[in-house]
């Protein structure tokens, strides 16, 4: 399972600590990293063992949870740059008088109105997973949709997608098989986020491309690998270096 299933699929339990555990491995719901069980890890002259490391490696490489959530689409989240500051100085402890001075906004009073606005949010996203999980088991025409990656940068009707139509347009578009090249570049939104998806998982996790070996591997798939590099980093899946000089996979 792709690692954006896992993230979506996770319990609000696992989606907090970040992780989640199977047979032999814990793997990070961030970024899809896999820690192997009964191996012991070092570093920096220490040792950890795997559940301990998966946690290591969740503050070194994404900070905190919390902040990775904080960092995802405002439609992933349901919350405005404002309210996302909040939360940001919430989380660090900060006071309402603390918070009203650093932002130089109203008063005291308007920080406690913002929190009863969030606590509120709270109470309505609860009653609203609750229902749509009865609903699982009642409405049998619902379409599985495939899930959002979580650095997605642009969430609406493309994302609009279910396994079967994913089936057809990377059949369409990748005629000889998803290893091979592209038939043409999709015209639509939704075809682009398939097929451009399908790129994304065959590039390497974790590795720093120079913009040479970059190239050379989306060469492979499209002549105008500039394009394609270029939508890779529209849609979320690819970061870089301001100057170009590295590319890596969005985590």
């Amino acid at each position: 399972m792709e690692s954006s299933s896992l993230f979506w699929e996770a319990s609000l339990e696992e989606l907090k600590r970040g992780y989640i555990e199977e047979k032999s491995v814990f793997i990070c719901l961030l970024c899809g990293e896999k820690v192997e069980k009964g191996i012991v890890y070092p570093v920096e002259d220490q040792l950890y063992e795997a559940e301990r490391f998966t946690r290591l490696h969740i503050e070194q490489l994404h900070r905190s949870v919390f902040d990775y959530l904080l960092s995802m689409d405002k439609k992933l989240t349901g919350l405005t740059d404002h309210q996302k500051n909040l939360l940001q100085l919430f989380y660090e402890g900060k006071s309402d008088q603390d918070i009203q001075q650093r932002l130089g906004i109203g008063s005291a009073s308007t920080i406690r109105h913002h929190r009863f606005t969030l606590k509120e949010k709270e109470r309505q996203a609860k009653t609203f997973l609750a229902m749509m999980e009865l609903l699982k088991d009642k409405d049998e025409y619902a379409p599985a949709f495939l899930p959002v990656h979580p650095t997605a940068t642009m969430v609406d009707d493309r994302y609009n997608v279910t396994q079967e139509e994913q089936e057809n347009i990377i059949q369409k578009f990748f005629p000889n098989g998803p290893n091979n090249r592209l038939k043409q570049f999709p015209p639509r939104e939704k075809q682009r986020l398939i097929v451009l998806r399908e790129i994304a998982g065959q590039l390497k996790a974790e590795h720093l491309y120079n913009e040479h070996e970059l190239n050379e591997t989306l060469q492979h798939y499209y002549e105008d690998y500039a394009l394609i590099r270029r939508y890779l980093i529209e849609y979320g899946f690819l970061d870089r270096k301001a100057d170009g000089s590295a590319y890596w996979l969005k985590n």
